[in-house]
């Protein structure tokens, strides 16, 4: 398989990179990496891989079709990861998300039909399915999106849908609950939390805090990606959970205990517009088809991410 992954030099992108290296020579003849490098992604998180043979990182907005031969030639499946993906952001700028998460996903499908690509993988979230106050959501639920960002997703999964009704392209959408882990940018909550403990400053919680999301490691996240990939079904969509459900107040107060700080830090804040109050999926598709289960203990992964950010403060810098 010759691999062309997306947004691969970002959070999620760059964690199932360093899955998929070890797979070089044996299952994966190459891997190419597209990445534009907007604030939210980072060279360092791949810059071990840059000279090792077979992989190649291209610096590249998914919506430009210039040169596209030596971007797409010989590759065999797409694993699409770039987004733009801040709901805050995209309440104060929604052309932005429109244009990358839905035209930049139209584009690399027409791409994916053009150069005879097999495999489409397309990374989504479970945002797109709204809110639910009780129970969980299964890959036959409506869309329902709530937010500018969560409607760009929405609709670039149904231009997934649409390109494999139409063309026969083999693809599968993938939704996760919220991940966390190394290298994620502070923007989002938990390395949020994380960074405003060490810097002693105030951790905003909106509302009241009593929104609940559920925590997915990035590791499982990526493992669960991973056998999509090799083995996903014809055109299926999968949940991926990680069965770790939390209010975000919570969430906060669970880190500041972890870190020994002082939980005068929390500071409420006026609600997001349009906040969604709960999010829960079902994964027992992807469990019981493809054997896919979370094996990294919430805890312990929370404290492998609060030692990372201890020692790489300046990531972002």
């Amino acid at each position: 398989m010759n691999l062309l992954i997306t947004g691969g030099a970002g959070f999620i992108g760059s964690h199932f990179l360093e899955l998929e290296i070890l797979k070089l020579s044996s299952e994966i003849e190459s891997i190419t990496v597209i990445d534009s490098l907007t604030y939210a992604s980072n060279l360092k998180n791949i810059e071990a891989f840059i000279g090792i043979k077979n992989f190649r990182f291209i610096e590249r907005d998914i919506c430009d079709t210039g040169e596209a031969n030596s971007v797409f030639d010989r590759v065999d499946a797409i694993v699409h990861f770039a987004a733009e993906s801040h709901v805050d952001k995209s309440i104060s700028n929604s052309a932005k998300f429109m244009r990358t998460n839905v035209l930049g996903t139209e584009t690399l499908l027409r791409m994916a039909i053009t150069f005879g690509i097999k495999k489409f993988i397309h990374i989504s979230t479970d945002e797109v399915y709204g809110t639910i106050e009780d129970g969980s959501w299964d890959e036959n639920c409506a869309l329902q999106p709530n937010s500018p960002y969560a409607a760009s997703k929405a609709s670039s999964d149904l231009v997934v849908r649409a390109f494999h009704k139409t063309y026969g392209l083999h693809t599968n959408i993938t939704r996760c609950t919220n991940n966390f882990g190394q290298r994620q940018h502070p923007e989002k909550l938990i390395p949020l939390i994380i960074s405003n403990i060490l810097a002693g400053k105030e951790i905003p919680l909106y509302g009241e805090g009593t929104n609940t999301r559920d925590w997915l490691s990035v590791k499982d996240h990526c493992k669960a990606i991973d056998l999509i990939l090799f083995n996903g079904a014809y055109g299926e969509t999968y949940n991926i959970g990680g069965g770790k459900e939390l209010s975000n107040l919570a969430l906060v107060e669970f880190i500041i205990s972890l870190m020994g700080a002082n939980r005068n830090l929390i500071k409420f804040v006026e609600d997001r517009k349009g906040h969604d109050f709960r999010y829960s999926l079902n994964f027992d598709k992807i469990a019981t088809h493809l054997g896919y289960a979370p094996s990294f203990d919430f805890e312990a992964s929370l404290i492998e991410s609060i030692g990372w950010y201890k020692s790489n403060a300046d990531w972002w810098n």
